[in-house]
């Protein structure tokens, strides 16, 4: 186990060597070890050494501030400048929560950031405050899902994270318009396995639990899968206009290199229903999907973000158990920079 405090300062010292201001370098770090510390262990520092290697190939922009290219009080846009996305990302909620506060709803769309990790790890800001929040992101760069019905990729997973608070814990839901990751496949190639079930599709259009066909042309499915795939394709498309499309900069472009699309919207229920009304009727969803009769009576029916919560819970007295390949690839990338390498 891994203690968090000393995983952040860890992961924040690699960044930091690798060029990035502070305030960045600490941003991705939280962020990252917190995506460790749900449990979306594709997403946590898995991507680190992917990361240090865009600073290092100039991909990644190092310092310096995003462009504001418009600002309506309850509508905005940024530049990111390919900044980090964790920076950006968390700078961006904060401000959207600050506005939905004044104006009852605020949307901040941010064009070309880098990556930005998992959606999940930034709902909590949100949601602490008493405000419902969502995250769309998408990657112009990337093309890894086909449009149903197609064979030639032409979105990325595209996902989509909701923050709702209730009279509890938050439910906190992180969805993809594909049944799996980038992330994901690409670990299952690096450690050569296959997937449970045919979740990707070959350059012929056949199902395949062969994550190496993503590599040959193939594309992940779309979720809903070859039976009901138009469910994902159509969320994969409003994404695409939720963020690029109300950035004005995206596919059309041809950008290159990592970039991400970014839109968040945070409601304020108090300037709507009012904030008890609200938590009535989500205390009461929580309460009937908790009571309903389970399929599988050891398996009783739990919220999204139950579980993530409950790892990063434990995660904050127990330390951070990490995916057995992410620590050794730290290791070797703290020898690269000279960073020393906690005790574990």
């Amino acid at each position: 186990m891994h203690p968090v405090s000393s995983l952040r300062l860890f992961a924040a010292d690699l960044f930091l060597a690798a060029g990035l201001d502070a305030e960045k370098a600490e941003a991705v770090a939280h962020y990252l070890v917190e995506a460790d510390m749900m449990g979306h262990s594709t997403h946590g520092l898995a991507l680190a050494p992917w990361y240090l290697q865009s600073i290092d190939d100039g991909v990644m922009t190092k310092s310096g501030d995003h462009d504001v290219r418009s600002d309506r009080g309850a509508a905005i846009l940024w530049n990111g400048r390919r900044l980090p996305g964790a920076w950006l990302v968390s700078r961006a909620v904060r401000v959207a929560c600050d506005r939905a506060r004044q104006h009852g709803t605020c949307t901040l769309t941010i064009a070309d950031s880098h990556h930005i990790g998992a959606l999940a790890a930034y709902l909590g800001e949100a949601t602490d405050q008493g405000l419902m929040i969502s995250i769309a992101s998408s990657s112009p760069s990337g093309a890894q899902v086909a449009p149903f019905g197609g064979l030639k990729g032409v979105f990325t997973p595209n996902p989509v994270a909701y923050g709702i608070p209730t009279p509890g814990d938050p439910i906190l839901i992180d969805i993809s318009a594909s049944i799996t990751t980038v992330n994901m496949a690409q670990r299952m190639i690096r450690e050569g396995h296959v997937y449970d079930h045919p979740w990707i599709m070959d350059a012929e259009g056949r199902t395949t639990t062969d994550p190496a066909v993503v590599t040959q042309g193939g594309t992940l499915l779309p979720t809903g899968g070859l039976d009901h795939g138009q469910k994902g394709y159509g969320m994969a498309l409003s994404v695409e206009a939720l963020t690029q499309g109300l950035a004005g900069y995206g596919r059309a472009d041809d950008p290159k290199g990592t970039n991400c699309a970014v839109t968040i919207t945070v409601h304020d229920p108090e300037a709507f229903g009012g904030r008890e009304a609200f938590l009535r009727q989500t205390g009461w969803l929580v309460e009937s999907c908790l009571a309903s009769p389970p399929r599988d009576p050891g398996k009783p029916v739990r919220l999204p973000g139950q579980a993530a919560l409950l790892r990063a819970r434990r995660a904050a007295t127990e330390g951070v158990a990490l995916h057995p390949t992410i620590w050794p690839a730290l290791v070797v990338e703290a020898q690269k920079c000279g960073v020393r390498v906690p005790t574990v």
